[in-house]
C-alpha cells in the first residue's frame, strides 16, 4: 500500500503551530490529502494537542514569543509520546529574532524533520546568503553538503525545497525533481509541504526519511498536475487542493 493511501485510511491527527497567513490553506490542504488538521497555538493546551496528535508541525511564519513557548512545549510533548516533529523555520534569517528562535527550538526539541529552502538552510547553519524575507534568494554554497552537515548536527533529516528537493539524514540524500514554477506563485505551499510531510512521517515513521521523500515527490507531482490545468495563481490554488484530493486515490472522483 502507498504511504499516501495508507494515510487517507488511518487519518492521522497533524498539530500546526503555524502563522496566520496560511492557517487555512493548511488546513485545506491537510484535509485534502486525507489527515485531519488542529490549529492551536496556545501554551495553556500546546503539549496535551501534541500528546494526543500523530504528529506536530511548528512553522515560525507570524512569530511572536509565546508562539516559541508553545512550539517548545509542544515538541517536547510529541517527542516524549513518540510522535514526530517538523521544523518550518520560515524566513529564518530574516532577523536575529527568527534565527535565535529557531536555534532554540533545535536546541530544546528532538526535531524529526527541518523543512526548509536554501535561505533558511543558510540561516540555521550560519553560512553567507542573500535571502530576501522568507524566500530562498541566492547564494553559492553546497547545498547538499550544508544538508548533510546540518542534519548531523541536529540529529535529524533536513529536507530541502527547491528546483530539486532534497532530502537527508546527514549521511545518504535523496533528490527529487518535478514540480512547477507556478507553485511559487501563491502564499502557503512550503508551508503546506511542511504539514504534508509531516502527515507522511506520521503514518511511516518507522521508515522517516522515505516518508519524507515520498511527501515531496507527492507534492511536486500535484504541482505539476495542478499548473497544467490552470491559467493563474488564482485558479491555482483552488485546483491544487483538488489535484492533492484525487492524486493516486484507488477509486477516482470527480468534480461537477
Amino acid at each position: 500500500m502507498q504511504l499516501i493511501q495508507q494515510l487517507r485510511q488511518e487519518q492521522p491527527l497533524i498539530h500546526c503551530i503555524t502563522n496566520f497567513v496560511v492557517a487555512n490553506f493548511q488546513a485545506n490542504g491537510l484535509l485534502a490529502i486525507g489527515a485531519s488538521p488542529v490549529m492551536a497555538d496556545a501554551v495553556e493546551e500546546a503539549e496535551d494537542i501534541a500528546k494526543i496528535a500523530a504528529c506536530s508541525v511548528l512553522n515560525i511564519g507570524t512569530l511572536k514569543q509565546q508562539t516559541v513557548d508553545a512550539m517548545i512545549l509542544s515538541g517536547k510533548s510529541a517527542r516524549a509520546a513518540g510522535k514526530p516533529v517538523v521544523l518550518d523555520p520560515v524566513g529564518a534569517g530574516a532577523t536575529p529574532f527568527r534565527k535565535a528562535s529557531v536555534l532554540k527550538v533545535l536546541d530544546e526539541v528532538d526535531v524529526t524533520l527541518v523543512r526548509c529552502n536554501a535561505g533558511e538552510l543558510a540561516a540555521i547553519a550560519d553560512i553567507p546568503w542573500n535571502a530576501k524575507g522568507v524566500d530562498a534568494g541566492e547564494g553559492q554554497a553546497d547545498i547538499e553538503d550544508v544538508a548533510k552537515q546540518t542534519a548531523r548536527k541536529h540529529n535529524c533529516l533536513v529536507a530541502v525545497s527547491g528546483e530539486v528537493d532534497i532530502v537527508t539524514d546527514g549521511h545518504t540524500t535523496v533528490s527529487i525533481t518535478g514540480g512547477h514554477p507556478m507553485m511559487t506563485t501563491i502564499t502557503g505551499t512550503g508551508c503546506l509541504l511542511s504539514s504534508v510531510v509531516g502527515a507522511f512521517l506520521a503514518v511511516g515513521i518507522e521508515s522517516p526519511m522515505e516518508a519524507a521523500a515520498d511527501a515531496l515527490s507527492f507534492y511536486k507531482r500535484a504541482g505539476e498536475q495542478t499548473a497544467q490545468i490552470s491559467k493563474g495563481p488564482g485558479d491555482f490554488a483552488m485546483n491544487f487542493l483538488n489535484i492533492l484530493y484525487s492524486l493516486d486515490r484507488e477509486t477516482k472522483t470527480y468534480f461537477v
